[in-house]
């Protein structure tokens, strides 16, 4: 039996995937420095309130997947995909909610939809917004590059530290290819530095890239934006 799964995500997943994001994302000294003068366990219990919530959004065109490790039965790696919205580029996808079932969160009833929103309202996502001036140009592009074709897009990829060199981030983007294929759409991706191997590994070419100097900020000078694509008519895996 292989050592991971990929399994679909529900609300309830979403206090545990929300510490697990934090946690993988500590490792980005940039991304830190949104945090100055607070600890990863403080910012991750924030992450896991606001979970449930970020799961439950948009459900017609998110798709969320998580990596499991078999054995312990722990959530270790996470994915979010999204579909294209109408109109958006000749590919765009229609009625998204019969797209990839499998991968779109469960509806849940009225309360536990009003709890997840208080939880997400109260939790401290309070950070410093002072970077914001770096990520200007970086959604600029992206929504250029973006604008001409609908894509399948990869939102968001996070392994935690102790895992990864395992393959876990090759699964959960190559479950996604292979949707995409499926549906007939690119994938595209913003990606850093760190996972450029992950994608590179799979066959993701690179459209462009921005480099910045962020150690005004007090970060280490090379604060790097990836834009890439996937053709899913090449096949790499």
């Amino acid at each position: 039996m292989p050592p991971f799964a990929i399994c679909p995500c529900t609300a309830a997943d979403g206090p545990t995937l929300g510490r697990l994001n934090v946690r993988a994302f500590w490792t980005d000294p940039t991304w830190v420095l949104l945090w100055r003068g607070r600890t990863a366990d403080d910012v991750a219990r924030q992450g896991a309130r606001r979970g449930a919530r970020n799961l439950l959004t948009d459900r017609a065109h998110r798709r969320h997947q998580k990596a499991v490790d078999v054995r312990s039965g722990a959530a270790v790696g996470f994915a979010r995909w999204v579909l294209p919205s109408a109109g958006a580029g000749a590919a765009a996808v229609p009625d998204p909610d019969a797209r990839w079932p499998d991968a779109r969160v469960p509806a849940v009833g009225k309360e536990r939809e009003e709890e997840a929103e208080r939880e997400y309202a109260e939790a401290d996502w309070s950070f410093d917004d002072g970077l914001a001036e770096l990520d200007e140009p970086v959604a600029e592009m992206k929504d250029r590059l973006m604008g001409r074709k609908g894509y399948l897009l990869l939102d968001h990829l996070a392994v935690l530290p102790e895992f990864r060199g395992r393959g876990i981030g090759t699964m959960l983007v190559e479950s996604g290819i292979r949707e995409a294929e499926k549906m007939g759409l690119d994938v595209f991706v913003l990606g850093m530095k760190a996972g450029l191997g992950v994608y590179r590994r799979v066959g993701f070419e690179l459209l462009d890239k921005i480099i910045q100097d962020d150690s005004r900020f007090g970060g280490k000078g090379e604060y790097g934006a990836y834009f890439l694509e996937k053709d899913v008519r090449k096949q790499d895996f």
